[in-house]
């Protein structure tokens, strides 16, 4: 009898996506299949397209996977108490569970860390990422449940939403009548704008484009107090205006690849305020940034790599409590096969698209 297989995309080569049958393994037992429902699409994926990331090719890109367990061993389904039928949200992140980062609860630091979609298919059963109608789930998982009643569109912005809370919330530990400015209104941007809105937070100054108005609008919706089209107003007198000259006490930086928007968080963040770099810059130096601003405003300038178990339950409970009209944000489905298509689309390369949260959903 012929092996089944699973239909996948997998990267050749940057800006290379080829369709592949890869023939599904006998599912250990502490491992399990996944069949899966949606792949949400993001900033990571463009740029691993554009770029590689100098990850091994062939493999099947896809980080944000939500699906159903389709086949899973004895052990694993008492591990994670989950069973054949049940949706869950994947956390894409493979921490060994045994290095010093690990034992001292910093697993999204392992240093021996590995991430679904940047696993070669040449490793084992190559099932490695979302880009397909199957995946494997290795051992040192982290799975979420999730409530089946909710549209996989939905349901999969678990990881943009859980990216908001931790990057806006926990690690500025912002608090109820705080202030906060988001420097870029994609989804994870707009996520934050959610997550603050939710510990009560009185200010909520987002920055964006011309081109960005639709999700300048959205932000209002979302709870944005105040918005920032930095093209067409003045930047730093907008924001001495909203905040009577104080400056903020949180500056979320979610801007990819923009240096000047550093910058920019130093100067509207008031003096002991803190600045959340999570937009990466592609290893490009920071033009006019004066060290000293640092020093004399005394700011706290840290670093948001990641999501954590804490932020994707927020982002959960979230979604299963409907309070948010997150369909507002899901602008675009796109087909596994289509997955190059979905990518341009939301790196704004298809004129006349504009997609803000996009995902794959499989064939059926």
């Amino acid at each position: 009898m012929a092996q089944k297989t699973t239909f996948a995309m997998t990267m050749t080569a940057p800006r290379v996506l080829e369709p592949a049958d890869i023939p599904l393994p006998d599912i250990a037992d502490d491992r399990a299949l996944l069949r899966l429902e949606a792949c949400g699409i993001c900033g990571t994926d463009c740029e691993q397209f554009e770029t590689g990331m100098r990850v091994p090719m062939p493999h099947i890109p896809g980080h944000e996977p939500l699906g159903i367990i389709e086949d899973i061993g004895d052990g694993a389904a008492k591990r994670w108490n989950v069973d054949v039928g049940d949706r869950v949200a994947v956390e894409t992140l493979l921490a060994c569970h045994i290095c010093k980062r690990c034992l001292v609860g910093e697993y999204h630091l392992c240093a021996n860390r590995q991430v679904y979609s940047t696993i070669p298919v040449a490793h084992e059963h190559g099932l490695w990422g979302a880009y397909a109608n199957h995946m494997v789930l290795d051992n040192r998982t982290i799975l979420h449940k999730m409530d089946k009643s909710i549209p996989a569109q939905i349901a999969v912005m678990y990881n943009p939403l859980g990216a908001g809370f931790r990057w806006a919330v926990e690690i500025p530990n912002t608090r109820y009548g705080d202030s906060i400015l988001i420097i870029g209104p994609g989804q994870r941007g707009l996520a934050a704008v959610i997550a603050a809105k939710s510990v009560g937070a009185k200010t909520i100054i987002v920055t964006g484009l011309e081109a960005d108005h639709a999700k300048l609008e959205l932000a209002k919706l979302y709870g944005a107090t105040h918005v920032i089209d930095v093209e067409n107003e003045n930047f730093r007198d907008r924001i001495k205006e909203i905040t009577a000259g104080e400056g903020v006490d949180t500056v979320l930086d979610v801007a990819p690849n923009a240096t000047s928007t550093v910058v920019d968080a130093m100067n509207a963040a008031r003096v002991g305020g803190t600045i959340v770099m999570a937009g990466v810059k592609g290893y490009k130096p920071v033009p006019k940034f004066i060290s000293d601003k640092v020093v004399f405003k005394e700011l706290r300038i840290l670093g948001a790599f990641g999501v954590t178990t804490s932020g994707y339950r927020k982002a959960i409970d979230l979604i299963h409590s409907g309070e948010v009209p997150l369909e507002k944000m899901h602008t675009h489905d796109f087909a596994v096969r289509d997955a190059e298509l979905a990518i341009r689309t939301l790196g704004r390369e298809i004129p006349g698209e504009e997609s803000i949260h996009s995902c794959l959903i499989p064939e059926t």
